[in-house]
């Protein structure tokens, strides 16, 4: 399977892939996955694009946790700190990699947008619910954390059982902007000047995610963000100028006022550098219509390699999910 050409020489299977296996050295070793370990990897069409799929099976499993990235991770790094601890403790998981993420193959010719990004889980989904009818809870680290509540807002009714993000970043919101991008400059100026950029043919140009987000902040550990930073398709990642306008100024179909369609979990790394947990506040304050919880990952980054807030994560959502998917079990 070869890449596009814009994904140079990336391989085309994690198992070929050196970037994951030098940031696992910053892991627990109980988390360390091997070759037997790995989880099984496949591929989805959706609209002329390849999407790359880590997937953990458990056909006996009561529920599924789907996976999503952020804007400086990919979906195998995902299966480190999640899909792998979440499938021992008996749910199947799967982890995509978003268009330009990952190994992704993108359909050539195309420019996608964060609106993309949002249809392509939205549809995801309804794939995974073809495949049999077990409870779906969707995760996001980072920026995907907003995208589960994107998601959710826009999917049928009943296609999820509940959110959970490691954030929850309106960038709509001129405090979140500021505190979240490369710099104030980047955030005051940056954001309109992408916004004209994107109505041209420069739509198409491509930025680096390190020059547009706080990407140093992604991972406290010196050692962890050295290896990121060497990953062309997760934190070195560059996207085009149309991505970012719509990441930006994307407009959910329910406000958070109106939001009534499952329960959310904020999963917050208390040492998070890049988002602290004010910033996800104005969007979950707002939410009054289904429960809103919150557990704190002690001494943890933005991308959690720290105990113990690595097994806080695992057993705060194990839990979550088991406690939204029950009714469903017992049927």
């Amino acid at each position: 399977m070869s890449k596009t050409p814009a994904m140079g020489k990336t391989p085309a299977l994690y198992c070929d892939q050196r970037a994951w296996r030098e940031l696992q050295r910053f892991l627990p070793e109980r988390l360390r996955l091997t070759d037997a370990t790995a989880p099984v990897e496949e591929f989805w069409d959706w609209r002329g694009h390849r999407v790359h799929l880590d997937r953990c099976p458990n056909p006996a499993a009561p529920a599924k946790v789907v996976l999503h990235h952020g804007v400086g991770t990919n979906g195998r790094q995902m299966s480190l700190i999640l899909g792998a601890p979440l499938a021992e403790r008996g749910f199947e998981t799967v982890a995509l990699d978003n268009l330009g993420y990952g190994l992704t193959q993108v359909r050539p010719g195309t420019t996608p947008s964060y609106d993309d990004w949002v249809d392509l889980v939205v549809d995801f989904l309804a794939h995974e619910q073809s495949r049999d009818d077990r409870p779906i809870v969707l995760y996001g680290l980072s920026a995907g954390g907003m995208l589960t509540y994107h998601v959710a807002a826009k999917a049928p009714r009943g296609t999820l059982r509940g959110i959970v993000g490691m954030t929850f970043l309106d960038q709509r919101d001129r405090r979140v902007r500021d505190e979240t991008s490369h710099d104030l400059l980047t955030a005051r100026l940056g954001a309109p000047l992408m916004g004209l950029l994107a109505r041209t043919p420069a739509a198409a140009m491509k930025y680096p995610m390190s020059l547009a987000g706080k990407m140093s902040a992604l991972a406290n550990d010196p050692g962890a963000m050295k290896a990121l930073m060497k990953d062309r398709t997760s934190a070195a990642n560059w996207v085009s100028i149309r991505f970012l306008d719509r990441y930006l100024n994307y407009v959910p179909a329910v406000e958070p006022e109106d939001f009534d369609t499952c329960p959310v979990l904020l999963t917050q790394p208390a040492e998070d550098r890049w988002s602290p947990h004010r910033l996800s506040l104005p969007v979950l304050s707002r939410i009054t219509k289904v429960p809103v919880d919150t557990v704190m990952l002690e001494n943890a980054g933005h991308y959690p390699l720290e105990e113990p807030g690595l097994r806080q994560l695992r057993d705060a959502i194990a839990d979550f999910v088991t406690k939204n998917t029950a009714e469903t079990v017992r049927r």
